[in-house]
């Protein structure tokens, strides 16, 4: 079963922006599924990292449309996306260093409500903006 199951609340709006939220819904599955099989922890570790390049990217590409367009909540938005990735490298630095058993149970919490509650709000905040012609 995957760890975060896409739903039709998830949607900001966007096809684009929604088609790479599966994507990295997907990728977060696929590492959830191997740290059931933890036989070979280099390739976890390398797929940790791909996970958190790709999720930075889609960060950097939204950052940069809400500075262009002058989001009043940038501010908030851009914090809410470090939050995030600082929780992705707690995970990561305790798998490396293997003092954190439950890695799959911590990766299922902290994700699925960090996806789940910003997909819901800042996103579709963001994304109502941007349909309006938001800084336009």
């Amino acid at each position: 079963m995957p760890l975060i199951q896409w739903r039709e609340s998830f949607k900001t709006g966007s096809p684009s922006i929604d088609f790479e939220h599966q994507k990295l819904i997907d990728l977060i599955n696929s590492l959830h599924d191997r740290l059931e099989k933890p036989d070979d922890d280099a390739s976890v570790s390398a797929f940790f990292g791909d996970l958190y390049a790709e999720i930075s990217s889609h960060f950097a590409l939204e950052e940069a449309v809400m500075r262009e367009r002058r989001y009043a909540g940038y501010a908030e938005h851009k914090a809410d996306h470090e939050t995030l990735l600082d929780q992705i490298r707690d995970i990561m630095d305790d798998y490396e260093s293997g003092t954190y058993k439950s890695y799959r149970d911590k990766l299922a919490e902290q994700l699925n409500a960090w996806f789940t509650r910003h997909f819901q709000t800042l996103d579709a905040r963001l994304h109502g903006f941007l349909g309006q012609g938001g800084g336009s």
